[in-house]
């Protein structure tokens, strides 16, 4: 990298940390919180330690949940000869990130991560590489414009074949049923025949969850709504 492509980066990523609030917990800051990454703010540490005196059991929640993305993409590449994943609301990235499952298993995978959060884009920028033989790519998106998800996607991803779409504990975020339902909807209806969906999200069966997760929105961050299981089955009509 020369000495103007490191000056440039640089402004871009000031550009990009001058957009971030620290003082109101943003929920893929303290997911890295709980995760024991470093990516966070006081504010988000506070949040995240007020969530676990109410409800300790979202720790547990979080690792499984990053364990329950690796088994899947492992599943989809290995298992179903999957090649190409269109990962939306990313989040901070991690350790065992989905392209990094992907390749392991076949280095020629490529994937597209979605999200429109600044301090994720400066940190996709450094972290999300690919491998040699594969491609990973991140666009900067929102969630409630699936048409262009699927556009952004398409200039990186071949649409004649199958594409897995993952939507990992991000449609809690859109409180409003039959919104959420149709996003889901729109973002499968764009994808090529004998794609994927892998989609997980909290559930509203443990009271102290649901206390936590109210105590938490109520702080002015970004709500997060809790589904019932049957809810959650819905957005999988049709497969």
């Amino acid at each position: 990298m020369s000495s103007d492509d490191r000056e440039f980066f640089a402004s871009a990523e000031k550009d990009l940390m001058a957009g971030i609030d620290t003082s109101v917990p943003h929920s893929a800051r303290i997911w890295n919180y709980w995760l024991g990454g470093k990516d966070n703010f006081p504010v988000d540490q506070e949040a995240g330690d007020a969530y676990t005196a109410v409800f300790p059991g979202i720790i547990e929640v979080a690792r499984i949940s990053r364990e329950f993305l690796g088994r899947t993409v492992r599943h989809l590449a290995a298992e179903e000869g999957v090649r190409q994943f269109l990962d939306v609301g990313t989040g901070l990235p991690s350790e065992e990130n989905t392209h990094q499952v992907a390749q392991r298993v076949a280095p020629e995978c490529s994937i597209v991560y979605v999200d429109n959060d600044p301090l994720v884009l400066v940190h996709a920028r450094a972290l999300l590489t690919g491998g040699r033989k594969g491609s990973t790519h991140y666009v900067e998106a929102d969630l409630h414009e699936p048409e262009k998800i699927i556009e952004l996607a398409r200039e990186h991803l071949d649409f004649g074949q199958p594409i897995a779409l993952m939507l990992m504990g991000i449609m809690g975020h859109v409180p409003a049923d039959d919104r959420a339902l149709s996003i889901v909807r729109r973002l499968v209806d764009g994808l090529p025949s004998g794609s994927y969906l892998t989609l997980y999200d909290g559930t509203d069966t443990d009271t102290a969850f649901l206390e936590a997760q109210k105590g938490y929105d109520d702080t002015g961050a970004v709500p997060y709504r809790l589904r019932g299981p049957e809810q959650i089955a819905r957005f999988f009509d049709g497969f």
